[in-house]
């Protein structure tokens, strides 16, 4: 599979002769919007739905302008009630709709829960096949921006160990805009994490003419040798900045995002585990039973023999998530990231 040492994940299509400097730059925020408009602008049966996403544009204006342009019908403001938000998409794509539904926070999924892992995840498998279920379930993840009780949550490991799911998360402005197509067009329910605190805070340079990679493929963020160091959405930032401050001191950290959940695309990352012998896993949720606990288990299954380290796992603690005062204590940072690095090459 092709990689790249840059955020965008896309591969350039160099024929069309654009020169780089001439791409447009834009945010995850504003990726986002443009691969949701170019979805409904090939599809008549995409539509979005929840709460304040139509004339507000969405608490962090990923619809803005959508309603606008594809009208009320297309683009649904609906009631404060995140399960019937869930339970009404599952009539839509009955009807043979691709509805994209927006949780407004992570932490007010739980309402709909019981609609996600009992008819979206399951409906398929009990009609035998007879009843895809093409949606997509958009949640703002993770923490980093201040705010107040249930607004900062990681529950990716809960639907990532529900059958019948598929788990994706992006983590630059270039994957935004890409898997948000690819996943309205699955024909499987996706759960779309996307990391609130990158909707505005990086910019990158956006080839809509470009090849992207598949949609339930990692990929290797930066080149290494010592030690693999694995992220995914919000942490991948942080994965990488802790891959330049290593490298000062003489440490080469190879970077992987791995971008989907549910299926892991374990190939990049077995090989590259071969090569350095040693890898850490990052995430924003409890380490207690969270992804980095699937991924070190697979890593050990296939890796044994090549390493030279236990897999370690760094993530937040295993407490609800603080205010947002302690926050910053919580998240993993970059110190706690660069001490798992150093404990696993002292091995």
């Amino acid at each position: 599979m092709t990689t790249s040492t840059s955020t965008a994940t896309a591969t350039s299509t160099a024929a069309t002769g654009t020169a780089a400097a001439k791409l447009p730059k834009v945010t995850l925020a504003k990726a986002l919007n443009a691969g949701l408009r170019k979805a409904m602008e090939d599809d008549p049966k995409v539509l979005l739905m929840g709460e304040d996403i139509g004339r507000l544009g969405g608490v962090f204006r990923i619809t803005d302008g959508l309603q606008k342009d594809f009208g009320e019908d297309r683009v649904i403001d609906s009631p404060l009630a995140e399960s019937g938000i869930v339970g009404t998409a599952v009539g839509l794509a009955l009807r043979g709709y691709r509805p994209v539904v927006e949780i407004q926070f992570d932490g007010f999924v739980y309402p709909a829960y019981d609609q996600i892992v009992s008819q979206v995840a399951k409906m398929h498998y009990r009609s035998q096949g007879r009843s895809p279920m093409p949606m997509v379930i958009r949640i703002p993840f993770g923490g980093g921006i201040g705010a107040v009780e249930h607004h900062s949550e990681s529950p990716e490991a809960q639907f990532a160990h529900t059958p019948g799911l598929k788990v994706v998360a992006c983590s630059n402005p270039v994957d935004g805009y890409w898997m948000i197509q690819q996943a309205i067009a699955s024909p499987d329910p996706v759960i779309f994490l996307e990391p609130k605190r990158q909707y505005h805070a990086d910019k990158a340079e956006l080839d809509t003419a470009a090849t992207p990679l598949p949609l339930f493929a990692s990929r290797v963020a930066r080149r290494g040798t010592d030690l693999t160091l694995l992220a995914y959405g919000p942490t991948v930032k942080t994965a990488l900045a802790a891959a330049e401050a290593a490298a000062t001191e003489g440490k080469s950290v190879e970077v992987i995002d791995l971008r989907t959940l549910s299926p892991l695309d374990m190939g990049p990352v077995v090989e590259s585990v071969r090569r350095t012998g040693r890898a850490v896993v990052c995430h924003e949720a409890h380490v207690n039973l969270g992804m980095g606990a699937e991924v070190a288990a697979r890593i050990t299954e296939e890796c044994f023999y090549s390493l030279e380290a236990p897999v370690l796992r760094v993530g937040g603690f295993d407490t609800p998530y603080p205010p947002a005062r302690a926050e910053e204590h919580f998240l993993p940072d970059l110190d706690r990231v660069l001490d798992a690095v150093d404990r696993s090459l002292a091995f």
